[in-house]
């Protein structure tokens, strides 16, 4: 697992420094789609929301930092996302994407320059984790290599300790819909499986086609396949199938990531997923 300062950096100078560009990449109409999932109209008010927690937490985290006193805020959502849209909505493109960058690159630099001791702080961590690392993931429209590989190596490869550790392991489970820890990972193992069969074979022949599933019986068979196994078999199982996602991931060429369906298996299976199962969501 990566260290979490370094973690942070690469998530500024590699995932957000090519955000845009990754966006602008896309057919119009699929980047359209995509934005209006996400709850925006365009592509620039989400950039908006996305600069005005950067610039909400970056004085809250140097001011910790630097054990100086911050103003303590209860945030409504709703109206905090709506000022952001409007406080850029009038803005010059050109201008607003020079700030946003501009941005970036300060965070960046002064993350960099912060005292080590502060990365230790549970809420230091905590905003960056939600608006560097966390935001990434939940506003994610054009998938990287990058974000695919961060997942997979930082956070389902803490996945089953990070569950070892929920207090009431029955309510998280509750929600999940399943009756054991064991289903969950079994289902996770299955479906990246056959993301990485799909994958592959979308590699090997452009032409190649899959069937789709019926998801409810997919996932009724593994919890009977499962079923079987004992919990340290499933976890070996897991880890094994996680470390054979990352090499494939690590083998793709680049282009890989611009096949729209060779992006979206990985985005679902790896990233998505990830935060669908999230035992600290």
């Amino acid at each position: 697992m990566q260290n979490f300062k370094q973690r942070t950096l690469n998530f500024l100078e590699t995932e957000w420094a090519t955000y845009i560009e990754r966006f602008n990449r896309l057919p119009v109409d699929v980047g359209q789609k995509r934005v209006n999932g996400q709850g925006y109209e365009r592509f620039r008010d989400m950039l908006a929301h996305i600069l005005c927690w950067w610039e909400e937490a970056m004085p809250v985290i140097l001011a910790i930092a630097e054990e100086r006193e911050y103003e303590r805020k209860k945030y409504d959502f709703d109206v905090f996302n709506a000022a952001a849209i409007e406080k850029y909505k009038d803005w010059d493109e050109t201008e607003f994407l020079s700030h946003f960058e501009k941005t970036r690159q300060k965070a960046a630099a002064d993350l960099r320059s912060m005292n080590e001791a502060a990365w230790e702080n549970r809420r230091v961590r905590g905003w960056v984790n939600g608006v560097f690392i966390h935001h990434a993931r939940e506003h994610l429209v054009a998938l990287s290599r990058f974000l695919t590989l961060d997942t997979l190596e930082n956070e389902w490869s803490t996945y089953i300790e990070d569950f070892s550790s929920v207090e009431d392991k029955n309510a998280f489970l509750k929600k999940q819909g399943v009756e054991n820890f064991r289903e969950i990972l079994g289902h996770v193992i299955e479906w990246w499986g056959m993301g990485a069969r799909i994958i592959e074979g979308i590699m090997s022949d452009p032409h190649f086609k899959w069937e789709d599933v019926n998801t409810d019986a997919f996932n009724a068979d593994v919890i009977a396949k499962y079923a079987k196994l004992s919990d340290e078999e499933v976890q070996k199982q897991f880890e094994m199938k996680r470390q054979d996602m990352v090499r494939l991931v690590q083998g793709l060429p680049d282009d890989a990531f611009s096949n729209r369906d060779i992006e979206e298996w990985l985005a679902a299976d790896m990233v998505e997923h990830f935060d669908e199962h999230a035992v600290n969501g």
